[in-house]
């Protein structure tokens, strides 16, 4: 029986990178939902069409395909008809049309099935914006991962500055914000932590110490399943 582990929170929380390291020393499968919807936001840009309910939407979703695969180093790759999308997502502009985008009933669905499928038949570690509360409601152990805003922009920052973007921090922590409270207030499935799930605030910790920390509750908290 596989084990599905639910782990939600506000955007620059960390969720992917901690999942991802977690994932790997626990031997479970990594599935980065935000990465479905920031690909479905890539197509929307690419098509011109708006990120809000209506018959171009549903005729683009209708068009496209989009899927989680790894790669020979074991990194997850996400295609967008074929193509390897996974660099081009990972813009501010991405994330930005991500929250847009996924608060449209007709795309969750779209990526609904996609997502519990791989939790049917792997044990996974899933991180998004619901997955304890809508996508995985039965998962064994579910955390809301989060940080204070000024502490997840400076994160953001400094990852955009290494990598050679010019970038501000104080257009970044307005992002930060923004989406933060795009993602709480939006009608469909909002940013909420689930009732039971563990709070995992990550603050002052370090990376390395944020992993430790999400490895232990899932341990404390699967019932010897893990």
């Amino acid at each position: 029986m596989s084990i599905a582990i639910a782990i939600d929170g506000p955007a620059g929380a960390g969720k992917s990178t901690i999942s991802k390291f977690a994932a790997k020393k626990l031997g479970f499968i990594y599935i980065d939902t935000g990465a479905l919807y920031r690909t479905v936001g890539l197509a929307a840009t690419r098509a011109g069409v708006e990120p809000a309910e209506g018959r171009e939407l549903d005729n683009l979703l209708s068009k496209i395909t989009v899927e989680l695969t790894f790669n020979d180093r074991g990194e997850q790759v996400v295609l967008l008809n074929k193509e390897d999308v996974s660099g081009l997502i990972r813009t501010p502009e991405a994330s930005m049309m991500a929250s847009k985008i996924s608060a449209v009933p007709s795309v969750r669905a779209f990526l609904l099935d996609l997502q519990r499928n791989m939790a049917k038949t792997n044990n996974v570690i899933m991180d998004g914006r619901d997955i304890g509360t809508v996508v995985l409601p039965d998962a064994e152990v579910k955390i809301f991962l989060t940080a204070a805003p000024e502490a997840r922009a400076k994160r953001r920052y400094d990852e955009l500055i290494e990598k050679g973007m010019d970038v501000k921090y104080e257009d970044i922590l307005e992002d930060v914000k923004t989406r933060d409270y795009n993602d709480m207030h939006r009608d469909i499935a909002p940013l909420k932590q689930a009732d039971d799930a563990i709070l995992a605030d990550t603050t002052e910790i370090d990376l390395e110490g944020s992993i430790d920390l999400i490895i232990n509750i899932i341990k404390e908290h699967s019932n010897g399943a893990v």
